[in-house]
């Protein structure tokens, strides 16, 4: 937050973006060393087969088990999604190990998901991340609210909940229930401010002239039902929805049409 004051008050524009969870999501290989996956799957798989190679892989992933992403606990690491075995979704990495007949140290929770990388790659969702940072950034007001998720079918795998509930969770628990933030200054972190960083004219912003993209909702009700349990959860308390003027939601139905499209930089 610092860097961020420090910039701009050199003239330099820096914000950055969050969502409000305490955990993250990404492939499966964002625990190996950045070395081993130069080349492309073809190459890791490689480096996978050549024993002093794999145990330098293996290092690494323990430390990032312990220290990083792992969250210093194996079970800290959910499979979101694992093409070639459907079974392992939603199972965190202590559970598949003990699977294997194995007790779920971060040792042998490596090795079975460098096993799971070597028969098919995946993504998960890991629980790394502290609360009280959450709230002290989500508070800066240079910090956007940001899902970072993704257009997923409904029902498909088990995903980040953060595809369906950032933008309630923030107004119903950080807004509502926890006062880390108004309603308003969310809502300016929700469209005019990125709409601004992102030169994105004529959005953002209710007035004359600028296209409506609008969405209501009853601030005493609006909450986020996407759990980590069962994330294919459409949130509470959102009514309608306009995008580019018409009509996307109605009375909490979704249309058939779809009415975006694509935005061009500064057009």
């Amino acid at each position: 937050m610092e860097l961020i004051e420090e910039a701009n008050a050199e003239g330099i524009k820096v914000t950055a973006d969050q969502y409000p969870y305490t955990a993250t999501s990404t492939g499966l290989t964002v625990v190996f060393p950045a070395w081993s996956l130069s080349g492309g799957s073809k190459k890791l798989k490689e480096r996978l087969e050549d024993p002093e190679l794999r145990q330098q892989i293996k290092d690494k992933i323990i430390w990032n088990i312990v220290y990083d992403r792992g969250g210093g606990d194996p079970a800290s690491i959910v499979v979101a999604s694992y093409p070639n075995n459907d079974k392992y979704n939603g199972l965190n990495l202590a559970q598949i190990t003990k699977l294997k007949g194995l007790s779920p140290t971060p040792d042998n929770a490596a090795e079975i998901l460098m096993n799971l990388v070597y028969e098919g790659n995946g993504k998960g969702i890991y629980h790394c991340l502290n609360e009280e940072d959450v709230q002290r950034i989500m508070a800066h007001p240079r910090i956007m609210h940001a899902s970072d998720g993704s257009t997923i079918e409904f029902g498909e795998a088990q995903p980040h909940p953060r595809s369906y509930g950032t933008y309630p969770r923030v107004l119903g628990q950080y807004v509502r229930e926890k006062n880390v933030i108004s309603l308003v200054e969310s809502i300016r972190k929700m469209s005019k401010l990125p709409a601004s960083v992102l030169g994105i004219k004529d959005r953002g912003e209710i007035k004359n002239g600028f296209w409506a993209d609008l969405v209501i909702f009853d601030q005493h009700k609006i909450i986020d039902n996407a759990t980590w349990e069962n994330p294919h959860q459409y949130p509470s308390g959102v009514s309608w929805v306009l995008v580019n003027g018409k009509i996307s939601l109605e009375n909490g139905i979704p249309s058939k049409n779809l009415y975006g499209k694509v935005l061009i930089h500064n057009e």
